[in-house]
């Protein structure tokens, strides 16, 4: 997966959409939870998992995959990509795709699916909804991350202890949980990954 990137151009096209569509992260709400996982020099990497079934390549660079006339509960996503050595990765890949506010994947077009590059400290953060559950899965988020020329990372991400079909899901894991805040009306959620390079 190669991409070209072009940081300016970037922040601006993402400024502009924000403003056209009115939408705002919050800050505050995002700033206040503590990196997942603490990062200290010689870290593993984040743990990996299986792409499952509904990956598609080609996802639209956008960081706001909020469908118009959504139910579902709004989540803001943010986190940095660091290397091994806690270091952040610059221009990373970060894609996402999850199942909309009913469990279904879309197969057929990109909705709930989209990707973005880091900036200069290695950030990244989309807008987004809190996926449902649906039959033998816990609610999560898949990601594939990407250092420049590096493999890439496939993984899952999922929603605190408290989620009650955390325990019967077979590919939970606890260290791919997201530390989470209520942020208004929606979701705030931080998860830090961590790429094998040193």
């Amino acid at each position: 997966m190669s991409h070209e990137f072009d940081p300016i151009r970037r922040g601006l096209l993402a400024a502009g959409a924000l403003a056209v569509t009115g939408l705002v992260f919050d800050e505050a709400a995002a700033q206040q939870l503590p990196a997942t996982p603490q990062c200290h020099d010689g870290d593993e990497p984040t743990v990996r998992q299986t792409e499952g079934p509904y990956f598609k390549p080609s996802s639209p660079q956008r960081a706001d995959l909020v469908e118009a006339n959504t139910k579902g509960r709004l989540v803001d996503l943010s986190g940095q990509v660091l290397t091994r050595s806690c270091r952040p990765v610059t221009r990373a890949l970060v894609d996402i795709w999850h199942a909309d506010e009913w469990g279904d994947y879309d197969n057929k077009g990109f909705r709930y699916r989209g990707h973005i590059f880091t900036d200069g400290e290695g950030r990244y953060r989309f807008r987004t909804i809190l996926p449902a559950q649906y039959p033998g899965r816990t609610r999560h988020y898949h990601v594939k991350v990407q250092a420049p020329d590096r493999p890439v990372l496939t993984t899952q991400l999922y929603f605190p202890a408290d989620e009650a079909a955390n325990r019967r899901d077979g590919l939970f894991r606890r260290e791919l949980l997201m530390r989470t805040a209520d942020a208004g009306d929606g979701m705030a959620a931080r998860f830090d990954f961590v790429v094998d390079v040193r």
